[in-house]
């Protein structure tokens, strides 16, 4: 059996209340044995990524360049796209479901990709748009992956 991959999604510029949800939201995702997948870099994919990696969950992170090393020191497995945000649509397509943090237009192009792919999203602090389940904090994010996954 396959197992769940979750994607973070959010801003490479985070706030401190971002950055510390995004290392929850990472923590618990690899306390379950789930892969997390973001987009490599920094800000809230690298906040998920470590929270990720010291709860001994698998990080995949898609980075936008040619070379993987760009990823962030959390990543186990870096995928150089050498895409831009094009990126973005293999995050969507390849997560079973998404948590965005903040962000901007960048993360907003991953929800809407995410839902277009008829992916659940789960927001925290994010865009306030139709097909987005929002939620107060890491906890209840998690709690409705779980809904999702039951």
């Amino acid at each position: 059996m396959r197992k769940t991959i979750i994607g973070v999604i959010g801003g490479s510029k985070a706030s401190l209340k971002e950055a510390e949800i995004a290392e929850r939201v990472g923590e618990l995702i690899g306390r379950r044995g789930w892969v997390l997948v973001t987009g490599g870099l920094s800000g809230v994919m690298e906040a998920a990524s470590k929270g990720a990696s010291k709860a001994g969950g698998t990080v995949v992170g898609v980075v936008p360049h040619a070379d993987a090393s760009s990823a962030n020191r959390y990543v186990d497995i870096s995928i150089a796209t050498n895409m831009g945000y094009a990126r973005n649509a293999i995050i969507a397509h390849t997560a079973q479901a998404v948590i965005a943090i903040g962000g901007a237009y960048g993360t907003l192009s991953e929800i809407a990709m995410s839902r277009a792919a008829g992916k659940p999203v789960i927001g925290i602090g994010t865009w306030e748009i139709k097909g987005v389940t929002a939620v107060v904090d890491a906890d209840a994010a998690l709690d409705e992956c779980e809904r999702i996954f039951a």
